[in-house]
């Protein structure tokens, strides 16, 4: 896919200006709006870099959760919690990694209508292989240092709780 030409001026500080003209100063709507933006990139990137392993990135983070797991797998209920998507997310992710030999799903005997997913030697692999990758371009942040992406984390945390997603 061939990379778009740059734009002479930033689209985004040109809409802020335009807004501001228009309705008033309002800092947090170029604000959403740079985050949507840097996570249509990421998420560009960071596929691009699972593609070859036949992965997206939620299927890449179900994976890492598995392999994260002390016995290797987890209940769907709690993958979904744990990734914070809907059952069905969960659902269609699970499915396409059994798909493809990286996750193998069983009933669970502690849950009688439970479902396991536990991740295979080939998922192992491809996991190991997938992170190697995406760890050596720095998940697409390479334009920060480590202080810099320590305080997006921190920006972005109370975001996070203010969501429910986890307790302060």
């Amino acid at each position: 896919m061939p990379k778009p030409l740059s734009l002479p001026f930033d689209p985004i500080a040109r809409a802020d200006e335009l807004w501001t003209r228009h309705w008033g100063g309002v800092p947090s709507m170029s604000a959403i709006t740079s985050i949507m933006r840097a996570q249509q990139i990421l998420l560009g990137q960071v596929d691009a870099v699972v593609k070859p392993y036949g992965l997206t990135f939620a299927r890449y983070e179900a994976l890492v959760l598995l392999t994260f797991s002390k016995a290797g797998e987890l209940p769907m209920s709690k993958i979904g919690e744990r990734l914070m998507v809907h059952p069905t997310s969960v659902t269609n992710t699970v499915d396409r990694l059994v798909a493809s030999g990286l996750v193998a799903k069983r009933p669970n005997p502690n849950d009688g209508r439970g479902t396991l997913a536990t991740i295979t030697d080939k998922g192992r692999k491809i996991v190991e292989a997938a992170t190697r990758d995406l760890m050596a371009m720095d998940f697409g942040l390479g334009v920060y240092d480590d202080e810099e992406c320590a305080e997006i984390f921190a920006l972005l945390r109370p975001l996070r709780i203010g969501a429910g997603d986890f307790e302060a």
